[in-house]
């Protein structure tokens, strides 16, 4: 009895052993430092939509063209898979950003001309072909004023070909400059949209269409001055970040003109109606160096005033139409370094007011000074 005791002993002593070694094993702080690895790619930040283009001319067309500011998903693309730990998308203070955009449309027309005499009947029929392309080189230049506020400005180059039945030519010249600014009132939070307010001030530094003459010379610019304000938003939800904007185009017009036309009048003031503009589109991430993106685009322009004087010097004015222009683009953004993102994009025009396509290709300008 007492060896059996002894053992029984014996065997409760080793089972406290080794239960205390096994407690002492899993007793370790749950707080241990997890063991060094990769770190976890952070999700992208979504980018500050740069403002929608002003529409600089009473054709519609000219309101989809890319300008300074404007929302477009070349500005998204080219950010939209960049790690970013800034509280807000824009710029830093003091910072500078330079993009260089190269932008190509094609616009083809065929119009009938029909006249008629005293008595009703037709005694004129002809059919017009116009076909213009135009070339923008585009040098935009970004500020960090502060870090929710970025300045922009935009100096176009223009190259015009147009050719009609009646005239052929060619135009190369400055298009008009355009200055803005673009304000984040709220900080960036992770997962939530980010919203961003336009400004943005186009100037008739171009060739004015109303000082050319017809048959002779093309114009590079609108003619008269604009202004536009604007909101765009955007939310990424990896691998997709979404996007959309709007805005309203003003102007004041031009007066004090004096352009002889072929049928004998003389237009003397132009008064170009307001443009509604938005637009709205997402971009895809197929990898971390490769983006998709879709887009869609709609700008419309309420009927514009003109003055001139008749063939008896009376004093006349007529307003047109509305109208209404349209583009789907589709673009792809290549990222070839931290810093530099190509993006590449097409646009099929949706309406008779809009270019039939155009071609775009955007590429950021790093400079070391900067």
């Amino acid at each position: 009895m007492i060896k059996t005791a002894n053992r029984s002993a014996l065997a409760l002593a080793l089972s406290c052993g080794l239960l205390g070694v096994s407690a002492g094993v899993q007793a370790q702080p749950d707080n241990q430092p997890a063991p060094a690895g990769p770190a976890a790619p952070e999700a992208p930040a979504p980018a500050a939509p740069a403002p929608a283009t002003p529409a600089t001319s009473t054709d519609a067309r000219d309101a989809l063209k890319k300008q300074a500011g404007d929302v477009d998903q070349s500005t998204l693309l080219k950010e939209t898979l960049t790690k970013t730990d800034r509280q807000y998308s824009l710029l830093k203070a003091g910072r500078v950003s330079t993009d260089y955009n190269l932008n190509y449309t094609y616009i083809g027309q065929e119009s009938i001309d029909v006249g008629l005499d005293t008595s009703g009947a037709i005694d004129l029929f002809k059919i017009e072909n116009t076909r213009s392309h135009t070339i923008t080189n585009t040098l935009s230049v970004d500020y960090g004023l502060l870090d929710n506020v970025t300045l922009s400005g935009a100096f176009p180059f223009v190259s015009k070909f147009t050719q009609s039945n009646e005239f052929g030519g060619i135009a190369n010249s400055i298009g008009d400059l355009s200055f803005g600014a673009r304000y984040q009132p709220f900080v960036q939070s992770p997962g939530g949209p980010t919203f961003t307010f336009t400004g943005n001030v186009g100037l008739p530094t171009g060739r004015s269409p109303f000082t050319t003459i017809s048959g002779a010379n093309l114009s590079t610019g609108s003619g008269y001055a604009t202004g536009t304000l604007g909101m765009n938003a955007s939310q990424v939800l990896d691998p997709v970040a979404l996007f959309a904007s709007v805005n309203l185009t003003a102007s004041p017009g031009v007066t004090h003109l004096h352009q002889m036309h072929t049928d004998g009048t003389i237009l003397t003031a132009v008064h170009p109606g307001k443009t509604i503009g938005w637009g709205a589109g997402f971009t895809y991430a197929l990898s971390y160096n490769v983006s998709t993106s879709v887009s869609f685009q709609e700008s419309v322009t309420t009927a514009s005033r003109i003055t001139y004087l008749n063939t008896s010097s009376v004093s006349t004015s007529k307003r047109t139409t509305q109208q209404t222009a349209a583009l789907l683009n589709f673009g792809i953004g290549i990222r070839l370094s931290p810093k530099t993102t190509v993006n590449l994009s097409a646009g099929i025009g949706l309406t008779t007011d809009s270019p039939d396509f155009s071609l775009g290709l955007d590429v950021p300008l790093n400079f070391s000074l900067f």
